[in-house]
């Protein structure tokens, strides 16, 4: 399958954890999606009184617009080259939607974090999930838009570069590695690095490694925020001896 990033977006990627894909998918795609969305959050989309809620969580969608927007032949050619051609599987659906409303009050999820990507001794409650120096279960983090973001519209807020100091922190915790509890106790230890905000139109994606740590943030924009975050999920184990820019930047780390 042809190549679509360049060596500049592969290097990038490597040392900032992160890489937007715009246009990744239609604009069509998006518009379906989020009127799916809004006829199960059961709000009235013209009335912002109805939004009472800071954020409204809801689960995982097969449907085809939803599929349709993780499978584009451009995010199929950049996964191979992020991860490595048959080692991730294809999106068979999108979840979980934190919808964010504009809103003065706490959303109550805004704390800086690493995605897990294995169950831990609790398998039912995400907080003791692990995450592992192999990334075990999850090849990347993905960030779609399906509404246009601005810098007021609750932005995934990213820690560019963060990714290679949760490598050092996992590398001599093994296959076992930490819970996401566990790492995010951590967090306040690392260096100081820039706050990239995730922002772009509808049908941007970014696509971001695994160990970065995220946050999302209040909404004080006009419009509802419509995100999901899925992992792309592994077929093949990831290992820190291997050759894709997952890989490398996980020995770049701990080099």
């Amino acid at each position: 399958m042809e190549a679509i990033l360049d060596n500049h977006q592969i290097d990038d990627f490597i040392h900032k954890g992160f890489l937007r894909v715009d246009n990744a998918f239609p604009e069509k795609v998006a518009e379906e999606v989020c009127d799916i969305l809004w006829a199960d959050l059961g709000l009235d989309r013209h009335d912002p009184a109805s939004w009472k809620k800071p954020v409204v969580r809801l689960g995982m969608y097969p449907q085809k617009p939803f599929v349709q927007s993780a499978n584009q032949p451009v995010l199929q050619r950049a996964y191979d080259q992020l991860v490595g051609p048959g080692k991730w599987l294809p999106c068979g659906s999108m979840g979980t939607f934190p919808i964010r409303f504009p809103s003065d009050e706490d959303p109550g999820d805004a704390g800086w974090h690493v995605d897990a990507g294995f169950p831990g001794a609790e398998p039912t409650n995400f907080f003791y999930w692990r995450i592992n120096i192999h990334s075990k279960g999850r090849g990347l983090l993905m960030l779609f838009l399906y509404s246009d973001v601005g810098i007021h519209d609750a932005p995934t807020r990213i820690r560019a570069g963060s990714h290679l100091d949760v490598a050092r922190l996992l590398a001599p915790k093994g296959d076992e590695g930490l819970s996401f509890m566990e790492v995010a106790g951590e967090l306040d230890k690392f260096p100081a690095r820039e706050e990239v905000l995730a922002t772009g139109k509808a049908g941007t994606v970014y696509l971001c490694h695994p160990f970065i740590v995220h946050a999302a943030q209040a909404h004080h924009g006009l419009n509802p925020k419509f995100m999901a975050q899925p992992p792309l999920l592994l077929r093949t184990a990831l290992h820190i001896h291997g050759e894709s820019p997952i890989e490398r930047a996980i020995r770049l780390a701990i080099s």
